[in-house]
């Protein structure tokens, strides 16, 4: 893990597209994952290190926050857009869980999404407050694949142990199925793996969707692919640069997304953006 900066933030409490609004107690997040969006972040950071390798830590969040709630309306928080609340450095710092309890007492509606099992370090401060949801990213049951794609993760199983945990405290749990990589985790098999892994939790939500294709994210998946499946370049070159072929392709995950989760019985629970 790359040594972290300490830096001070003049807001935490942001405008978001998702919701209200969301918070990033971290600029950078070394869960690594190959297809990560947020890399578009550097742009803002200043860091020349690769995305995945670099770390600033926001050490003056939540006195901040303790300010802007008071002078914001409540709302719904996206805990975080840009970075994993709970990547591991969070074990030491505890800024998320601190920001999380600020949002709680304020009246907000903090709703997080990880890839984390130390997410359920925080449970005791989210039991009880039916407006706390808490949902985890799950990509593939493949363990091989999934380090390779998610190096600073938790194991899939893990998250699947924590979305169960979460249910059981009555806290609002949902599960975010994706990013899937053509090819390796979006296949019939994959799929039904996945969703079959779930099925049985009382989530809220099944939300799923396609690889997203902004900008740095190409270079990643390639570096990546150059590595392990050569095979598969040709198809992620026409899937990025080629619109009809995404947009076919994007239909058909849909389709088969849905068809699965039916035969699960999770048909009405799923959201599929694809």
């Amino acid at each position: 893990m790359p040594s972290p900066r300490e830096i001070l933030a003049k807001s935490v409490l942001s405008k978001s597209g998702i919701t209200d609004y969301s918070v990033n107690c971290y600029v950078g997040c070394t869960h690594g994952c190959v297809y990560c969006y947020a890399r578009f972040m550097k742009r803002f950071s200043g860091h020349e290190e690769p995305w995945g390798k670099f770390l600033d830590v926001k050490i003056n969040a939540p006195d901040v926050l303790a300010r802007e709630v008071r002078r914001k309306p409540p709302g719904h928080v996206f805990v975080s857009s840009v970075c994993d609340a709970y990547q591991p450095i969070e074990k030491r710092y505890k800024l998320t869980r601190e920001c999380v309890r600020i949002l709680i007492d304020a009246g907000f509606h903090p709703g997080i999404l990880t890839k984390s099992k130390l997410v359920t370090r925080d449970f005791d401060i989210l039991q009880g407050h039916p407006n706390c949801s808490v949902a985890c990213t799950l990509t593939t049951m493949d363990e091989q694949l999934r380090f390779r794609i998610e190096p600073g993760a938790s194991p899939t199983r893990e998250r699947i142990a924590a979305l169960e945990e979460a249910c059981s405290r009555g806290i609002a749990a949902s599960a975010f199925l994706g990013p899937f990589m053509p090819g390796l985790s979006d296949t019939d098999e994959a799929l039904d793996a996945l969703i079959s892994a779930v099925a049985p939790l009382p989530l809220t939500h099944l939300h799923a969707d396609k690889l997203n294709r902004r900008p740095g994210v190409w270079n990643s998946v390639t570096t990546f692919l150059y590595r392990y499946h050569p095979e598969l370049l040709d198809r992620y070159r026409r899937l990025f640069f080629d619109e009809e072929e995404y947009q076919a392709y994007c239909a058909n995950l849909g389709t088969r997304l849905r068809q699965i989760a039916n035969a699960h019985g999770v048909g009405d629970r799923l959201n599929a953006f694809c």
